[in-house]
């Protein structure tokens, strides 16, 4: 390519021409010695330069200044991401908090900058002794960053409310988390973007950590970095971080939840990530407010109205539209948003006009009346099953007014810890300080006769500390 552009250059010299310096092609950086990214071959378009591309600035409201890597931008300056801009994060909760219009897109953003910020504590403090390499550092943002483009309209209405009604069966073969995983091959393949088949594989198992397609037990080294986005062994992820923290801002709720002394205080101890003793109670703050949080906010009586005339819409225009068939396949699925309603709420179509009148009372706030609510004594949870509307009508006592099963919708909540009955506490290790520990439960012991059980600090930190 050189030599041709020199002859070029050469022959239009010799027509009196001004000969024109032509730059031989850009080559590309070294990607550093513990790079192990490789240029994918066979696209069917050149792959795009990210590594030569700079770091791009993002301003959020919690985080203020957040960057970018290249390849982050990559992924983030496409159609399939740039769609988590029209999800809302609480789907119909705006309808009830206001302030409850952020996205999917900015909860990406905020995750994805956790994620760099738990890596960075690791790797300035134990670098070197758990081998974290800038791959590492880059693979585990990445999913952070991608975790949740697999969701699907008004976010987890659509996988745990609407497909079920469309299929019983879909709550056991669909997961926003599977579809992530899916559209992020899918997104690779058509953006030719340049990035390891082996390591591409290792962030979308990142991504579905904590869900029932996780297939991270098997792995073999560094498993403590499959439990930084989304964790499957205790709850305790910079996922929970982020949402907990933006969720209760855009609500105007109060918050005492402090993710940054987590970040800052874990550690890595037996390939598990670990917390020093003394945060035990921001472990427990993160689960009691995301319960509460569940409790005023995701499970509020008229937003949980509003999501099931929501849904009782989006069935009506299933048959019409194939909303569900979107769910099946990644290249269209990415083409589904919050937008839907609109769409539904101004087509010209008579098959639509069911759907669009639920819409319209929604708009007006004619929404489904709340009529009762019980709660499941603890001694009944374990052999409880869902209540259903043909269970309330068949419970009818002979009364002037006849209720049909159309009558009734029926909302049956879980909250908890994470755990069901279980302290979530329990699955969290934590590490002390030995000489103050040990001390420290000899007492226990002699006052009480019992000591709580924590995570020891491990010999060579012992020895580190104390010698």
């Amino acid at each position: 390519m050189g030599e041709y552009c020199a002859a070029a250059a050469a022959a239009a010299a010799a027509d009196g021409e001004p000969a024109v310096a032509v730059p031989p092609p850009a080559t590309r950086r070294p990607y550093g010695e513990y790079d192990r990214f490789s240029t994918k071959q066979g696209h069917r378009q050149p792959p795009r330069q990210h590594l030569a591309r700079p770091a791009v600035q993002y301003m959020t409201v919690i985080y203020n200044r957040l960057f970018g890597c290249g390849l982050a931008c990559e992924f983030v300056d496409t159609e399939e991401f740039q769609r988590l801009r029209d999800l809302k994060q609480l789907g119909l909760t705006y309808l009830v908090y206001p302030g409850a219009v952020h996205t999917r897109f900015e909860h990406s953003l905020g995750v994805y900058q956790l994620a760099g910020e738990a890596m960075q504590n690791l790797q300035m403090n134990q670098g070197k002794e758990l081998g974290i390499d800038r791959v590492d550092v880059q693979t585990v943002k990445l999913a952070g960053l991608l975790h949740d483009i697999g969701h699907g309209p008004f976010s987890h209405l659509f996988e745990h409310e609407f497909l079920p009604r469309v299929d019983p069966g879909s709550t056991s073969k669909w997961s926003h988390e599977h579809m992530s995983a899916l559209l992020l091959d899918n997104i690779v393949d058509k953006h030719a973007i340049d990035i390891e088949p082996d390591y591409l594989k290792i962030v979308k198992e990142m991504i579905v950590a904590s869900s029932k397609f996780s297939t991270t037990e098997g792995a073999k080294e560094k498993r403590f970095l499959y439990d930084i986005v989304a964790n499957g062994r205790n709850g305790v992820d910079v996922d929970k971080f982020d949402y907990i923290d933006r969720d209760s801002r855009a609500c105007g709720l109060g918050s005492n939840f402090q993710h940054w002394r987590l970040l800052q205080g874990m550690r890595v101890m037996g390939d598990e990530i670990c917390y020093p003793a003394k945060d035990y109670l921001s472990v427990h703050k993160l689960f009691t407010t995301r319960a509460d949080l569940h409790r005023t906010v995701y499970t509020h009586a008229k937003v949980k109205a509003v999501e099931l005339m929501l849904v009782d819409a989006l069935l009506e225009a299933n048959d019409y539209l194939g909303i569900a068939l979107h769910a099946e396949d990644p290249e269209e699925f990415w083409k589904l948003d919050d937008t839907i309603v609109k769409s539904i709420e101004t087509a010209p179509n008579d098959e639509l006009k069911k759907a669009k009148e639920i819409i319209q009372r929604i708009r007006r706030r004619q929404l489904y009346k709340f009529c009762n609510q019980y709660s499941v004594p603890r001694d009944k949870l374990e052999h409880f099953k869902d209540i259903t509307a043909q269970d309330i009508v068949c419970s009818q006592k002979s009364s002037k007014v006849l209720l049909k099963e159309e009558d009734i919708a029926v909302s049956n909540v879980k909250i908890d810890l994470t755990h069901g009955r279980d302290n979530p506490l329990e699955s969290v290790k934590f590490f002390k300080v030995q000489a103050v520990s040990e001390a420290f439960e000899n007492l226990q012991v002699r006052m009480y006769g019992e000591k709580t059980q924590v995570h020891d600090t491990p010999t060579k930190k012992r020895r580190m500390r104390f010698d």
